[in-house]
This record gives structure tokens, C-alpha cells and sequence, in this order.
């Protein structure tokens, strides 16, 4: 695909069906995901697959940490998030891996850098004509879930992105005018 028809067409896909992405193209987007912005080279990124039985420990982490904070939800509501994690066949946690007191390279730079690194890996899906949708939600903060993927203190979740082939209809992409989101000061 075209670079900047790719970057003006990627949009997100939330309907995903199996099968999952292939390795030569899960090699293709951590290849992809490399190459993002890295100020020191510090590579502050980890990724964590998921698939098959890994997708159900990942939603019994996600049940495990909402019950914790709701401990009242009843069996369904709990049942509906563990789910969750099965509207993909692949998510890939995209881990922003902190290195503290830095004098030139502060935290948040590192996690723009996993940021840019899972948005180069959405391109590569897409490019490859996959479908992709970057989720976060609370489940990205939950402590239970923070500790079951084993971070550390200055680890951060930064996207799970939920992969495998496009299952839904494409929506049309909203237009948007750039001159509405530039200031120019000449």
C-alpha cells in the first residue's frame, strides 16, 4: 500500500475474526514498532501476545481486577468482561517500559515512544490489510492487571491492540478540514 494513502486511510476495525495475524506479519509489525522515535535509543517498549489460553488468562484478569474494585457484580456482569478479550484472536499489550530521572529523556517522552510504537504497528496491520483496533480503557491502569503482566513500578500500558482479520464492514472515514486543528504563527 502507498505510504500516504495508508496514513490518510487507517482507520480502526472493531470487528475482528480469526485467523490471527501470521508470525511473518506479527514480524512485519514489531519491525514496524522498532523504528518508532527513541530518543537515547533506550528502547522503552516491551510487547506481550496474546492468544489462544492467553486470552482467557487475560480476561480472567480483567474480571479478577474489576471484582476487586466492584465486589457486588454479579457472576454475569463479570462473565461479559471476561469476554471481552475474545473479540479478537490476537491483542498485543503495548508496554511503555519507564526508565526514572533521566535529565534529557523525561517519562513521558518514553511513553509518547511506545505510543508511536503501537500506532507504527496499527499502519503495519493495516498495510497488510489486517484489521486493528487500539483499546485501552481501565483495564490498562487496574493494578491487578498490572501486576498479573508483571510490570514494574515505572511500567505503563499503553495500548492493547486487538488483532486478526477484518470481520465487519468498513465505516466511512470522517473527513476532517486540517485548518481546524493548525495554528500558524508566521
Amino acid at each position: 500500500m502507498e505510504a500516504m494513502r495508508l496514513l490518510h486511510e487507517r482507520r480502526s476495525m472493531g470487528k475482528l475474526a480469526g485467523p490471527a495475524p501470521s508470525r511473518e506479519q506479527l514480524d512485519a509489525l514489531y519491525r514496524a514498532a522498532l523504528r518508532a522515535p527513541d530518543h537515547k535509543e533506550l528502547t522503552p517498549w516491551r510487547f506481550i501476545e496474546f492468544s489462544g489460553e492467553g486470552i482467557d488468562r487475560l480476561g480472567e484478569l480483567f474480571a479478577e481486577g474489576e471484582a476487586r474494585k466492584n465486589p457486588d457484580l454479579d457472576a454475569s456482569h463479570l462473565d461479559s468482561i471476561r469476554k471481552k478479550p475474545k473479540r479478537a484472536p490476537l491483542i498485543i499489550a503495548v508496554i511503555a517500559r519507564g526508565t526514572p530521572d533521566l535529565p534529557k529523556v523525561p517519562a513521558v517522552e518514553q511513553v509518547l515512544s511506545a505510543g508511536c510504537a503501537a500506532h507504527a504497528m496499527l499502519l503495519a496491520a493495516q498495510a497488510q490489510g489486517l484489521g486493528a483496533m487500539w483499546r485501552t480503557g481501565t483495564f490498562a491502569f487496574d493494578p491487578v492487571v498490572r501486576e498479573g503482566l508483571g510490570l514494574g513500578e515505572h511500567d505503563e500500558i499503553v495500548a492493547f491492540l486487538y488483532l486478526g482479520q477484518p470481520g465487519g464492514r468498513f465505516p466511512p472515514i470522517p473527513e476532517r478540514d486540517p485548518a481546524e486543528f493548525v495554528e500558524r504563527w508566521d
